[in-house]
């Protein structure tokens, strides 16, 4: 949106007065849908988006614990734009973005909830398919949440991203000296610009790894890291960087 500032200034020039313009790019604020803002990777990311400029509808079937979220953030941000719902669907309706920072299992639920107002619109995958062992993906080995999504939202822009963090890295995103790299992929390319914004507002280096078909690698990318996790004791605070 472009707004004009108007600031006269009288010139003497050639016996005419000049008005001036001084034009200004604001970017519109956008609204973001995040269902399932009561659980951990939903609250860190809203607490991070609620830093930048959008308007955040937090979505959850408990009330009561979506409202503390919106209030622990109004609390620390009081300019913050965060109101608290327990519809995804009116949610949805509303936003330019929908977050769906929920399990790979709630996936077919949500989408049936919200296809008709997701038409056109972004919408983010951050599941990964995990069996109850966190050992391995319940997902075909060429498939992936985002894609199994995608075919439940066949009119929306499904993109992948901010699976390959863990809910601690929005709270710290840089890690013995170096910004955490989270990854993107999606097929839409002004969709992808709009998630690297968001990504980098939430305080990450995003990285474009490729379209949708990426995503079962990013997928795999976050069961090694929660492997690794398990295994050396992390105390889930890692992340992945690209060195080069």
């Amino acid at each position: 949106m472009i707004f004009l500032d108007w600031a006269q200034c009288s010139e003497a020039c050639y016996g005419r007065t000049f008005v001036l313009f001084k034009i200004t790019d604001m970017k519109t604020m956008q609204t973001i849908a995040i269902i399932g803002a009561s659980g951990n990777m939903g609250a860190a990311i809203a607490r991070s988006l609620s830093k930048g400029n959008y308007r955040l509808l937090l979505c959850a079937n408990d009330l009561d614990k979506v409202q503390a979220v919106a209030e622990d953030i109004k609390t620390s941000n009081p300019s913050a734009e965060v109101e608290a719902s327990d519809c995804s669907r009116d949610a949805s309706w509303e936003a330019d973005i929908i977050i769906a920072a929920i399990p790979y299992s709630a996936e077919k639920e949500v989408a049936e909830k919200i296809r008709e107002v997701a038409n056109q619109k972004i919408v983010i995958s951050i599941a990964n398919p995990l069996n109850d062992f966190f050992n391995d993906l319940v997902t075909a080995p060429d498939s992936s949440a985002a894609e199994e999504l995608q075919k439940l939202l066949p009119n929306s822009k499904v993109v992948k991203a901010f699976n390959t963090t863990f809910a601690a890295n929005f709270a710290t995103p840089v890690i013995d000296g170096k910004q955490v790299d989270a990854f993107i992929a999606g097929n839409d390319l002004e969709a992808l610009q709009t998630v690297s914004e968001l990504v980098e507002t939430a305080g990450f280096n995003p990285l474009v790894a490729g379209d949708l078909s990426v995503s079962g690698t990013l997928e795999r990318m976050q069961l090694l890291l929660i492997k690794l996790n398990m295994k050396y004791d992390y105390n889930w605070l890692a992340g992945w960087k690209i060195l080069h």
